[in-house]
């Protein structure tokens, strides 16, 4: 056990937790809103096409952009009921893996609150926080910190 002490990977974190990763919300103006991305159903079938949303630098907010897509995700799962969602809070690179798992965390928070608001059973959703450790883009500058900057939507 003690070498694997040295060897230790991160994980995601639910939003119950707040270890691990999440401070690079990235300066942006919301690059890549409005982005879908298909995810596979049960099965490997094709599931909902459910977009992702941006953020800023060390920020929650939602944009209009984001919100904006957020309407989009609200209707498909009003019309699909029995559709689960798993919200996924992203950060960039940058900050310490507490700080991104923590700003991972309320980002998730802010677009199932608003999905809520939506109308959208909050049973049918859940979160989870993965700070920097998915990130969409590996480079390190500005461009690729704007797309890693996000939540993510699994259909389920």
């Amino acid at each position: 056990m003690i070498i694997l002490a040295g060897c230790s990977s991160k994980s995601a974190v639910s939003t119950d937790d707040t270890s691990g990763a999440g401070y690079g919300s990235g300066k942006g103006d919301g690059a890549g809103a409005g982005v879908s991305v298909e995810d596979m159903g049960q099965g490997g079938r094709a599931g909902s096409v459910v977009g992702d949303i941006f953020f800023d630098f060390d920020s929650s907010a939602l944009s209009s952009e984001a919100q904006e897509q957020l309407s989009q995700n609200a209707a498909w799962l009003q019309k699909h009921p029995g559709s689960a969602v798993t919200i996924e809070g992203h950060c960039d690179e940058r900050g310490t893996d507490e700080y991104n798992i923590a700003l991972g965390e309320r980002r998730a928070d802010a677009a199932r609150s608003y999905l809520v608001n939506l109308g959208v059973a909050d049973g049918s959703l859940s979160t989870v926080s993965f700070g920097e450790e998915r990130p969409f883009d590996p480079g390190h500058n500005e461009e690729a910190w704007a797309k890693n900057r996000r939540d993510h939507f699994v259909t389920k």
